[in-house]
C-alpha cells in the first residue's frame, strides 16, 4: 500500500501537480490546502490576506478528483471565505482532502476539527479554523486494516514555536486517530503539522507510540526551491510500527508545491 501526503499549495502549481498525482495514483492521498467553490467554474481566483495575495486554484477539489477518477473523495472544509475574480468576491471554501483508491475500502471514517470549529462566514482571525480526516481502510493484499489520519496544523503568524493551541490540537490528532483504529491496528498520521521537529506536537505522537519518519530516516528539509523562509520543516508522517515500512522518501523532484510530498510504502 502507498500513502501519498502533501499540502498543495491551493493548486498554485496546477501544471506539476496534476500530472503527478495521476500516474503516481496513491492508494491513499492525504492532500492539505485544497481549494473547493463549486459555485462557480472559474478556473482561477486569487487569495487576498494583507499583503499575502495567492493564486488558488478555484475548483481544485474537482480538479484532483477528476486527475483519480479511480478514487473515493472526501472533502472536509475548514472555513468558507471569499476569494477574488478581480474585484468580484467569490465564496469559496477551504480545507483538506482524503482520496482512497476503490478497490481499497473505507470501513471507518471520522471529520473533525482540531483548532477551532468551522467557520461558516469568512476565514476567521489568525489561527484559523484547522479540520483532519481520519479513515481506516482495509488492506487487502496483507489482510490487515490500516488507519491513516492526516491534518493541516495551525498557522501562527508568530511562528512555528510550542503554544496551548498546538498543544491541544495535538491531543485532539491523536484522539481522531483513536477514534479510527482498533487494537492491533497499524496507524499512520501525517500532514502539514507546520511546527518543528523538536517541537512539543512531534513529542506527544511519539510519547503515543508513534515513530516520525522524515528526521528519523535522515530527510533534512520538506520544502523546496518556491519556499523561500529559512525553517525547512513543515510536513511529516508517523507510524506505529516502522517494521511494516517498506520505503519512505520525501520527493523533491518533481516540486509540485512549496512542500514536498512525503511517500510511505507498506
Amino acid at each position: 500500500m502507498q500513502i501519498m501526503c502533501l499540502n498543495g499549495w491551493g493548486g498554485k502549481l496546477h501544471n506539476e501537480l496534476l500530472p503527478y498525482v495521476a500516474s503516481s495514483a496513491p492508494d491513499v492521498l492525504c492532500l492539505q490546502e485544497v481549494v473547493h467553490s463549486p459555485e462557480r467554474d472559474k478556473d482561477w481566483l486569487t487569495y487576498r490576506d494583507g499583503d499575502h495575495v495567492l493564486p488558488q486554484r478555484a475548483n481544485f477539489f474537482r480538479d484532483v478528483c477528476n486527475a483519480l477518477p479511480d478514487h473515493v473523495a472526501t472533502f472536509c472544509p475548514a472555513s468558507q471565505g471569499v476569494l477574488w475574480d478581480d474585484e468580484t468576491s467569490v465564496s469559496s471554501q477551504w480545507g483538506l482532502a482524503t482520496f482512497v483508491h476503490k478497490s481499497t475500502p473505507i470501513i471507518e471514517q471520522a471529520q473533525s476539527f482540531v483548532h477551532k470549529e468551522y467557520s461558516p462566514v469568512g476565514y476567521g482571525d489568525h489561527p484559523r479554523s484547522r479540520s483532519a480526516h481520519g479513515v481506516r481502510v482495509y488492506d487487502y493484499k496483507h489482510n490487515r486494516p490500516v488507519s491513516i489520519t492526516h491534518m493541516h496544523g495551525l498557522r501562527d503568524l508568530n511562528g512555528k514555536m510550542d503554544t496551548p493551541e498546538r498543544a491541544i490540537q495535538a491531543q485532539r490528532l491523536l484522539g481522531l486517530s483513536k477514534q479510527v483504529s482498533k487494537a492491533g491496528d497499524l496507524s499512520v498520521i501525517c500532514g502539514d503539522f507546520n511546527v518543528k521537529p523538536d517541537s512539543a506536537t512531534l513529542t506527544t505522537l511519539k510519547e503515543a507510540g508513534m515513530v516520525e519518519l522524515v528526521t528519523h530516516r535522515g530527510f533534512t528539509s520538506t520544502r523546496n526551491s518556491h519556499y523561500k523562509k529559512t525553517e525547512k520543516f513543515a510536513d511529516y508522517m508517523l507510524i506505529n510500527r516502522e517494521d511494516e515500512v517498506q520505503d519512505f522518501h520525501v520527493v523533491y523532484d518533481p516540486e509540485v508545491s512549496d512542500h514536498c510530498p512525503l511517500i510511505l510504502e507498506l
